[in-house]
């Protein structure tokens, strides 16, 4: 098939990354339209969300196009490795143990706790007094 195409959905915090990779072309990441490097400005957001295509010395045999919704950097950067991870099983079922074993397919399940009504925060609370 010529214009093969896989895709993975991650999610990380609030943010929802869908991923959609292009064998045989190297186009490089591109997030919301825009170089992965223009993206992000942090360069630590940048290898969070390379991470799992070179954990699997993949880099030059993709083109990677990304939609990322909701949450800050830090979660959208963590969606995109996921789904990243994600749409490299569905190209090759092989890396599967390889990307399993780094901890790229384990959705992190950490969340911002509500804020509980009547009080200030998730954990803070108005300072009591007693008289």
């Amino acid at each position: 098939m010529a214009n093969e195409q896989y895709w993975g959905t991650g999610r990380r915090k609030t943010s929802v990354a869908r991923v959609r990779i292009i064998p045989g072309s190297d186009a490089g990441i591109i997030v919301n339209k825009k170089p992965i490097d223009e993206y992000f400005d942090r360069a630590d957001h940048v290898q969070a969300a390379r991470r799992p295509i070179e954990h699997v010395e993949r880099g030059g045999e993709f083109a990677v196009h990304v939609n990322v919704r909701g949450g800050g950097n830090t979660g959208q950067a963590g969606a995109i490795s996921h789904g990243l991870a994600r749409a490299l099983v569905k190209a090759d079922e092989s890396l599967k143990p390889t990307l399993k074993k780094g901890g790229f397919l384990t959705r992190d399940p950490r969340m911002v706790e509500r804020k509980k009504y009547g009080q200030k925060g998730a954990r803070a609370r108005f300072q009591f007094s007693k008289r």
